[in-house]
């Protein structure tokens, strides 16, 4: 029997770490990462600043865990995007459906969309002031969601699940993604910006109930709008690279 005292504090420790995140930035530990960025791009990326395993979307939305910028770069002069469509890098072993493959490439374009759209003239050809977009998901996890539920909503599982995650930097049962970003100039194909990052669900009670791709999409939600706000920094001047 765990004593009440250590349940609510472990319980109140969780909720103030994990926030209203719906996911945790997590490190990339694949030695096979890369394989849309290719071998050459993928030896300029360095680490960011240490993942926060609480980020969420937004303006101080973490870093991606590996990402390589331009010091060369003109932001300024960028007004529009090209957003080509989204795909989906996975080896012969991969589990996820080709269904379900299209269905989440399908989802993630429509957040990058939304997101850059929200920002930026969203363009179809390439043109003087004009990023081209290309983003693929690497890997995909699902979460079980049952027992997902179980474990974020019981408090005695709680505890366990926040105890998992002091241990191993994730919590039970969650699902995961992992992706890889390019933005080039349009018309010259110079990289302005590229990226790897892994998201993991998180221990918000707002995702505890939720079906096996959640988590994987609310990794990709989270992108987006990071995306989006980076590329909006960058162009206005409003914060560096």
């Amino acid at each position: 029997m765990i004593p009440w005292r250590l349940t609510s504090l472990s319980l109140a420790l969780a909720m103030l770490a994990a926030g209203c995140a719906t996911t945790l930035e997590v490190a990339v530990t694949d030695k096979n990462y890369c394989p849309f960025l290719g071998s050459a791009l993928c030896a300029r990326l360095v680490e960011g600043k240490d993942p926060s395993r609480y980020s969420s979307a937004g303006p101080n939305a973490s870093l991606a865990y590996l990402r390589y910028v331009n010091a060369n770069a003109q932001w300024s002069k960028y007004k529009s995007v090209m957003l080509q469509p989204v795909t989906f890098w996975a080896g012969g072993d991969d589990k996820i459906s080709a269904k379900d493959q299209l269905m989440l490439t399908n989802y993630f374009y429509q957040a990058l969309e939304k997101s850059l759209g929200s920002a930026f003239t969203m363009v179809s050809e390439p043109g003087p002031g004009v990023m081209r977009v290309q983003v693929a998901i690497e890997d995909v996890t699902t979460a079980t969601p049952v027992l997902r539920s179980i474990s974020m909503i019981i408090p005695q599982a709680r505890v366990l699940a926040t105890l998992k995650l002091a241990a191993t930097g994730t919590y039970p049962f969650v699902g995961s993604a992992q992706a890889e970003t390019k933005v080039t100039d349009s018309e010259t194909g110079e990289v302005l910006v590229a990226a790897v990052d892994k998201r993991v669900g998180s221990g918000a009670m707002t995702s505890a109930a939720q079906w096996k791709y959640g988590d994987a999409e609310n990794a990709m939600t989270a992108w987006s709008q990071q995306l989006s706000d980076r590329l909006v920094g960058w162009t206005q001047g409003t914060a560096k690279p």
